[in-house]
């Protein structure tokens, strides 16, 4: 089953993203970037909200190639209470950076809390590590998921950057490695069944779920469309 992840701003959207049907309860700061990351106190108020087994991931931002910098901000979410920290890569250059950050990551907190490693779609357009040399980082730095996001929002989206074909293998590939495999990237709620049917384990979204795009107010009746929908999706695979 494809589970849904809603990213919320502050504590105060969690009942929306609770009630509503998300499985992953991602906080985030849009205002600093893609992955921007949130304040720990942010973090602590919606881990109090959410419980199992819904989970709560915590993203750490989209620093410059400085592994300690992102290790202690992981040791701290997890701290917090993360099930996941997502650690952006557009800082990485080359394979061997992104692994030896993601090593310093994974090192840095339990081994019950999962470390994502996000590409973007749109690297070429910003720098950082390209979507298609994500696994191979993933694999050496010894973590337990990806995630293909785009780092700009001003209307593009996912599938403007990586066609379809290669995302289904791409997604195939990180399966058969034993990676929990996620999509984001200004998706919308029209956008599921074409991301069902490509096979991840985790959809996420911000803006679909919002009143006044993805710096506005998260709301329940948009998220539980999206729970919904994807309900919907499963039955029709079932029948």
């Amino acid at each position: 089953m494809v589970r849904l992840l809603v990213s919320v701003m502050e504590a105060e959207e969690v009942p929306a993203a609770v009630e509503g049907g998300a499985d992953i309860v991602d906080v985030k700061n849009p205002w600093e970037g893609s992955l921007g990351a949130p304040q720990p106190a942010v973090v602590e108020r919606v881990r109090e909200r959410v419980r199992p087994p819904q989970l709560v991931s915590v993203a750490l931002g989209d620093a410059p190639h400085l592994p300690g910098t992102l290790a202690l901000a992981a040791r701290g979410a997890a701290a917090c209470g993360a099930d996941l920290v997502k650690v952006g890569l557009a800082g990485s250059s080359t394979v061997e950076e992104a692994a030896a950050l993601l090593r310093s990551v994974r090192e840095a907190v339990p081994r019950g809390v999962k470390v994502v490693a996000v590409a973007y779609a749109d690297a070429h357009r910003m720098g950082g590590l390209l979507p298609h040399q994500l696994l191979e980082a993933a694999r050496g730095g010894g973590v337990e998921g990806v995630m293909l996001d785009t780092a700009q929002k001003e209307g593009t989206t996912l599938w403007d950057f990586v066609e379809e074909r290669w995302l289904r293998e791409w997604i195939a590939r990180a399966r058969s490695g034993g990676f929990l495999c996620a999509l984001a990237g200004s998706l919308r709620l029209t956008d599921l069944p074409r991301l069902v049917g490509l096979g991840p384990d985790v959809v996420g979204f911000r803006g679909a779920a919002t009143d006044g795009g993805r710096n506005g107010s998260l709301t329940l009746s948009k998220v539980a469309a999206l729970r919904a929908e994807l309900e919907r999706l499963r039955g029709s695979a079932c029948r």
